[in-house]
């Protein structure tokens, strides 16, 4: 069984990985270079004082951003960039992929293509689209609140969200669905952290087309992770099956 769910687990990661960092390729990064040109942009014209608050607050946001850099070291352009975006893009599959097996295991559900992908997204909807409400996706340059800040209130909608997921789809009583409902909206009223001055470098109109295009391709690796896993769980099964047993 172990066996089985390190194979899968490894497998799947790696698979959707591999083709979501290809999508990302086409898709996000092209805009995280552009905003990073906007970003330089800015502080070059800025007035020293101004220019030396803007770097630091760069540093503050790459720290946490989709492009998981700092401003110590980043990747060269090209090709050593799309490895490095690659190789992180797989280990977040992999850790999604083994995340998901966990769960369904803890859950006692046969692990199938319909109950995996159902699965996937749910995490989806949990980790990705809930705390999106709030806290968008970020391009280089964006003004933000600060980042312990973000983090809880993230951390904290993730559960909430996946706890109020669960009243909804496993429990039949009317008054926990109610209690679900309102862990789902208690972060969202409570609101998520933002900035007084809400301010960038980065012209709207490609902020708003990242950040779309940031929760599809999140979509996407979910989904696929979901799919993988319900495809190869039978694969593995089936040579488990075939394999012959040693007297």
């Amino acid at each position: 069984m172990l066996t089985r769910v390190l194979s899968v687990g490894l497998l799947a990661g790696f698979l959707a990985g591999l083709l979501i960092a290809l999508v990302q390729q086409a898709t996000t990064t092209p805009l995280v270079l552009l905003a990073e040109k906007y970003e330089k942009q800015g502080e070059a014209a800025a007035p020293a004082g101004e220019a030396k608050h803007s770097h630091d607050h760069a540093a503050h946001h790459h720290t946490h951003g989709d492009s998981g850099e700092s401003d110590g070291w980043k990747p060269s352009e090209g090709l050593a960039r799309f490895l490095y975006t690659s190789v992180a893009t797989i280990a977040t599959a992999v850790g999604i992929a083994f995340l998901l097996l966990a769960l369904m295991i803890l859950a006692g559900d046969p692990i199938d293509r319909p109950r995996a992908l159902a699965w996937s997204v749910c995490g989806f909807i949990a980790m990705g689209l809930a705390p999106a409400a709030g806290l968008a996706p970020e391009l280089p340059g964006s003004a933000s609140a600060g980042l312990v800040a973000r983090q809880i209130w993230w951390i904290a909608t993730a559960v909430a969200t996946a706890l109020a997921l669960w009243g909804f789809l496993r429990m039949e009583n009317a008054v926990a669905r109610w209690g679900a409902l309102v862990l789902l909206l208690a972060p969202h009223v409570i609101g998520a952290p933002h900035t007084h001055a809400f301010e960038s470098k980065v012209p709207a109109e490609v902020a708003a087309q990242f950040a779309a295009l940031s929760l599809v391709v999140q979509g996407l690796l979910w989904t696929s992770v979901g799919t993988a896993i319900g495809f190869l769980w039978s694969k593995f099964a089936a040579k488990t099956a075939q394999r012959p047993v040693v007297s």
